[in-house]
């Protein structure tokens, strides 16, 4: 006589899918969907509205905030909160509003918008590679960045305003290069990454040659910008990315729903009308201007892109490129990791490329065991 399993017991039961490499994920999010109204039939605007996602990005922001109020107020010489605030409302001490308005509070959101550009960027990057290290620090975008700005300071001897050109000109340069040699009837995710990190170690010996054949003076600063550093930023530098969010989030966060089903594979996401070439095209675009501007502001940082698009995954634990949680997360590792490098050996200041890149030095070995386990398993 032969037992009859229940049928519910033989269905799944909602829970964490784990994909190969890569963190748990939901299989059944919890969402919500906002049409606003347009044509009968049709809404003229849909939106899919993640709870988790909406908790994760808000507890970031007020760690960011929190991360401000520490920055405003502590250095060598320490400001109270209440008198931060009189000076942020318009009525405070002269000489209080000089060290907030100044010196503080331009360098902290010259970090928080350049973190921003930084993690936005490197979800774009990573969702079109679909792989965790595809990264404009790994792929080379960020290095060929440093090319072009060591190119002006060094050999064309440039301003600050030439060596920000040469910057964003380098990054540009270096992403064409990339993608039209991973060209081969499309260009597809592996080949990219090992393109990249090819022309990134070639792009790394031209920067060291540049650097040897300068003079003293001309090879310590650039050595000094080539770390990462926010020392200086004034709001010039605030305005730049602020203007460069404005013009490209927008546009990262409508590749969105594209860069979702290219994650399913190219194959299905042409088969649901996705244009898979215009969508990596228009993300690679995207991520390159981001890349191109924070790296002219505040120099080559490193890991903040990789890093935080990764975590911000395994924070919200929901499908797609998780764009928006990886801008907040951005912006609150390089704001953490600029007061941190501030704070820890005061009064000498750290660039925060020293601290950004000890943390995601860290991080890469972790990603390369646990990937490394995932084969071996």
């Amino acid at each position: 006589m032969t037992s009859r399993t229940p049928l519910a017991r033989l269905r799944p039961r909602p829970g964490r899918a784990r994909r190969p490499g890569g963190p748990p994920r939901a299989t059944r999010p919890r969402t919500l969907r906002l049409a606003l109204p347009g044509r009968p039939g049709r809404p003229a605007l849909s939106l899919r509205w993640d709870p988790r996602t909406a908790a994760v990005c808000a507890a970031l922001l007020l760690a960011a905030a929190a991360t401000g109020v520490w920055t405003l107020t502590t250095g060598d010489f320490r400001i109270p909160v209440p008198d931060v605030l009189r000076v942020l409302a318009g009525d405070g001490n002269p000489a209080y509003a000089y060290i907030v308005e100044e010196l503080r509070l331009p360098r902290l959101l010259t970090a928080l918008l350049t973190g921003a550009a930084l993690g936005l960027s490197g979800a774009l990057f990573q969702s079109v590679a679909r792989n965790p290290l595809g990264s404009p620090d790994v792929i080379g975008f960020t290095v060929g960045s440093a090319t072009g700005a060591l190119v002006a300071l060094l050999v064309l001897g440039a301003g600050a305003a030439s060596v920000a050109a040469g910057s964003v000109a380098g990054c540009a340069v270096t992403s064409a290069a990339v993608y039209l040699l991973a060209w081969r009837r499309g260009a597809a995710a592996f080949r990219l990454v090992l393109v990249g990190i090819g022309v990134s170690a070639l792009l790394s010996s031209a920067n060291a040659y540049l650097i040897a054949k300068a003079s003293f003076t001309d090879a310590q600063s650039a050595q000094v910008w080539l770390t990462g550093s926010l020392n200086g930023r004034g709001w010039q530098h605030v305005t730049t990315m602020a203007v460069a969010l404005a013009v490209l989030a927008p546009a990262a966060l409508l590749l969105g729903r594209p860069l979702r089903m290219l994650e399913m594979g190219e194959d299905t996401a042409s088969a649901l009308g996705v244009r898979t070439e215009r969508a990596k095209a228009g993300a690679l675009v995207t991520g390159v201007g981001l890349t191109a501007l924070a790296t002219a502001v505040a120099g080559p940082v490193p890991f903040v892109a990789l890093v935080a698009p990764q975590v911000a995954r395994r924070l919200t634990r929901s499908p797609g490129p998780g764009l928006l949680p990886s801008a907040v997360l951005g912006a609150l590792v390089l704001a953490v990791s600029d007061i941190t490098a501030q704070r820890m050996l005061a009064p000498t200041q750290l660039p925060v490329g020293v601290l950004t890149g000890v943390v995601g030095g860290c991080y890469l070995v972790w990603v390369l065991a646990r990937q490394w386990r995932a084969g071996q398993g």
